[in-house]
């Protein structure tokens, strides 16, 4: 989160969160990153805005699959996002 490129940070974010299985600590980080994203930045693609909404979706119906940081990450999207 040091880096001050944002579509370096969210591409990175994006990669991790559609290429890890199911179960991987990295889903609810790559989701929590996102937030976190959106909270430096102010803004994120279409596409991570869905990834960021379905990994949030996916803790929520079962957190063996995405840990709760994805919904955590989602509450600032909601927080720093007109759009949801």
């Amino acid at each position: 989160m040091n880096d001050d490129e944002q579509t370096f940070v969210e591409r990175w974010c994006v990669e991790v969160g559609t290429r890890a299985v199911s179960g991987s600590p990295l889903l609810g980080l790559a989701g929590l990153c996102l937030g976190h994203t959106v909270r430096r930045f102010g803004r994120l693609s279409d596409e991570a805005l869905a990834l960021a909404a379905s990994l949030a979706a996916r803790a929520d119906a079962d957190p063996t699959d995405v840990d709760a940081r994805a919904i955590d990450g989602f509450d600032d999207v909601r927080d720093f996002l007109d759009c949801w």
